[in-house]
């Protein structure tokens, strides 16, 4: 891995306006992390232009509510939406591409809320890991063009999309994943018409109208290489990712959207209901008996690196 490659150097400029945190620290080789002995090689770790910190999580998140949310967000910008303990919150991805995590809380339950904008993933977790309550920063290193996060209590780095601590005291560690919507305010707000509004009071000073990934987004490129690559689908294709086990189950949106009625699949040895809502483009999974199961809406070659044999529906 080179220190600073052409990539890398891009996405600095994307993400300029996210590099001055309060406590972020210089860009290094490793960012200060000990990567050796890891899960991953650290060949495999790229360098992804801030230091440590320098794209800032959110600590101490503000929430609004009623009528005070109508300034903030219109109804089809897109969300993370989580309901958990009888508490609903909406995270706008416009100041999610700008932060990637929020240490939050749920009555008493610690979460913790991550958003990768080189691979569109969003997925909450159980911040309680190995006995802690962790608080997670963002590292500024990548792995398979995705983020790897750390915590601040023993500095290992974890990787997103595999839910696991890679490096570290508590490499091997699991993180849980709990159910979250990648969906619009309007679709949210009409399951949780009281849900509380993530504010862009933030603390830090940004423009959460524009986004640095438009570029991104807009063009089919990928920003970083991968250790595993599949043709069966544009790089950049919307999917539904969900793992049960060792198995893991790939749905398109563009699939999806045909869909009259729910569908029925069966990842590892979990059935499950697929419900998808082909106005918000999101979708829902349900075990037997009506529990939630969580599912990993993404960048079909984010999804694909990490997951190299998932199946694909519509199934061959």
């Amino acid at each position: 891995m080179n220190n600073f490659p052409a990539a890398a150097l891009l996405l600095m400029t994307l993400i300029a306006s996210a590099a001055s945190a309060r406590d972020a620290q210089p860009p290094s080789f490793y960012n200060g992390f000990d990567v050796e002995d890891g899960l991953i090689a650290p060949s495999e770790i790229d360098h992804g232009g801030p230091g440590r910190d320098g794209i800032p999580a959110l600590d101490y998140a503000i929430f609004l509510e009623g009528a005070a949310r109508a300034t903030e967000i219109q109804a089809n910008d897109r969300v993370m939406g989580v309901s958990y303990n009888g508490v609903a919150k909406a995270y706008p991805i416009r100041i999610l591409e700008q932060h990637e995590i929020v240490n939050d809380h749920f009555a008493l339950t610690p979460l913790t809320i991550t958003f990768c904008p080189l691979c569109g993933t969003g997925m909450v977790f159980q911040a309680e890991a190995a006995g802690k309550v962790l608080n997670f920063g963002v590292s500024g290193l990548i792995y398979n063009s995705d983020m790897l996060l750390y915590d601040r209590d023993t500095q290992s780095l974890w990787s997103q999309v595999m839910k696991k601590a890679v490096t570290g005291p508590l490499k091997g560690t699991d993180l849980v994943q709990v159910p979250a919507q990648y969906t619009t305010w309007a679709a949210w707000t009409q399951q949780h018409p009281d849900s509380l509004l993530l504010s862009t009071d933030t603390g830090f000073e940004r423009n959460y109208e524009a986004s640095p990934y438009e570029e991104y987004k807009r063009l089919p490129m990928v920003m970083y290489a991968t250790l595993n690559s599949d043709w069966r689908l544009p790089a950049k294709t919307w999917i539904v990712g969900i793992t049960s086990g060792d198995q893991a189950l790939a749905l398109p949106f563009e699939e999806l959207d045909k869909l009259d009625e729910p569908l029925k699949v069966i990842v590892g040895d979990t059935p499950l209901e697929i419900r998808w809502d082909k106005t918000a483009s999101v979708a829902r999974a349900f075990e037997k008996g009506g529990k939630e199961f969580p599912v990993t809406a993404g960048y079909w070659f984010a999804w694909v690196a990490f997951h190299p044999t998932t199946a694909l529906y519509p199934f061959e």
